[in-house]
């Protein structure tokens, strides 16, 4: 019997795994990792905001938006795709809509915050968090969706760190836990020696650490957290980053000079895009179902690899 994504997730996310997950902005960014060797991806609601809106991730977008764009990435790739769901978008009854909704939309796994809704980005000032209690009420609130609606897997983000200090967090992860979360994520953990006291008070929980870039944690190596026994590392924010960089600097030389010839060697050749977006997979079906379909294939000679 073939598993679910979420079953996948809760096999490859066991403590001391260190699964690197990167975050994908688009479906075929997922698909570059799944042909880089990644087993699992992540939609940021930040570069959600970001990408798909042009706004800061203050808590201005919606659940409909972020469950359709991490839809549209789950339905892309055969790779289980764990989401950014904020706080739910609500109380506990908002949650119980949301992860349906996730879980319709395909998705793996999401993560769930303590943050009083609307939100802030984890690694800025000025967050606030709600009580333990009723946060824990809303992970059990998401436990009786996915009893409802379909298997996903669960994961408890914990913001407490900066509001109420390292042990309120941990006592909140034990909390979380308490109420069926299948995972947790300290989020903005301080330092290295925070990442491994945090794994030291909760022996055997499945922990996700985030190396977001330019925030309030240091930036550790896999193995490091390999040896503290995290079941996964996400890297939220970087693919974004470093495309945005990659096009200031490529429209900032284009206005200079007045060609792109110079980046020719730094692209995807026509026929490298065709293969991501599986071309010839509909190349074959216009030819067998389509009367008449035309449709050409990919073959020497088309101008897909000028300047390579």
């Amino acid at each position: 019997m073939t598993m679910t994504r979420a079953e996948t997730l809760r096999r490859l996310l066991r403590p001391g795994a260190a699964v690197a997950i990167p975050g994908v902005p688009d479906p075929i960014i997922a698909e570059l990792a799944r042909r880089a060797g990644y087993s699992a991806v992540y939609v940021s609601g930040s570069v959600i905001a970001s990408q798909v809106y042009g706004l800061p991730d203050i808590g201005l977008v919606t659940a409909t938006e972020s469950v359709r764009r991490a839809g549209e990435i789950a339905q892309a790739t055969s790779l289980p795709v764990i989401a950014d769901a904020d706080t739910g978008y609500g109380n506990a009854l908002n949650v119980i809509r949301t992860v349906g909704d996730f879980i319709r939309a395909g998705v793996a796994g999401i993560h769930l915050e303590d943050q009083e809704f609307p939100k802030r980005c984890g690694h800025v000032e000025g967050k606030r968090v709600i009580d333990a209690g009723e946060a824990a009420a809303k992970i059990r609130a998401a436990v009786e969706a996915r009893r409802q609606a379909g298997d996903i897997y669960l994961i408890a983000r914990i913001d407490a760190r900066a509001v109420e200090g390292f042990d309120a967090a941990v006592e909140r992860a034990r909390l979380y836990v308490e109420a069926g979360a299948d995972a947790v994520f300290p989020e903005a953990l301080q330092s290295e020696a925070e990442f491994a006291r945090f794994a030291e008070a909760l022996p055997g929980v499945p922990l996700i650490a985030n190396m977001t870039e330019f925030g309030k944690s240091p930036l550790l190596p896999l193995e490091r957290f390999r040896a503290w026994g995290y079941a996964a590392v996400i890297f939220p924010v970087t693919v974004y980053r470093a495309m945005l960089h990659t096009a200031r600097q490529l429209l900032e030389d284009l206005a200079r000079h007045g060609t792109q010839v110079g980046w020719l060697d730094r692209m995807l050749t026509r026929r490298e895009l065709y293969e991501l977006n599986h071309y010839s997979r509909w190349v074959a079906w216009d030819g067998a179902f389509v009367p008449g379909g035309g449709t050409p294939p990919l073959r020497e000679g088309w101008p897909l690899d000028h300047g390579r």
